[in-house]
């Protein structure tokens, strides 16, 4: 079995898990408690694969720029920044580090 069959499979299990969603009762989808987990899960998600993109390189720990412009932004984040300053402060955080020669 090559890539193109796991790909293949990843793609149809994809798509028939999106078609088992048209199946799900609305009554279960209108429940305030479903929409506060599906807010949280959506939320621990993305952050989840924010921290993995700043911290690792392909299977290895990488300790570079990215560290610091995640620290900058967050900090900005916590300050109650508006998001395109936070974006801003996080890019320019890693340029700087970057021209310092943290790579």
């Amino acid at each position: 079995m090559n890539l193109w069959f796991w790909i293949l499979v990843s793609c149809v299990l994809a798509y028939a898990w999106k078609l088992v969603g048209y199946f799900v009762p609305a009554r279960f989808l209108e429940n305030p408690r479903m929409s506060r987990i599906a807010g949280t899960m959506t939320i621990g998600l993305l952050a989840s694969l924010t921290v993995v993109n700043a911290a690792a390189t392909g299977q290895a720990l990488a300790a570079d720029a990215r560290l610091g412009a995640l620290a900058a932004a967050a900090v900005a984040l916590a300050l109650r920044a508006p998001f395109l300053l936070v974006v801003i402060v996080g890019a320019g955080t890693a340029a700087l580090l970057r021209m310092a020669g943290w790579n």
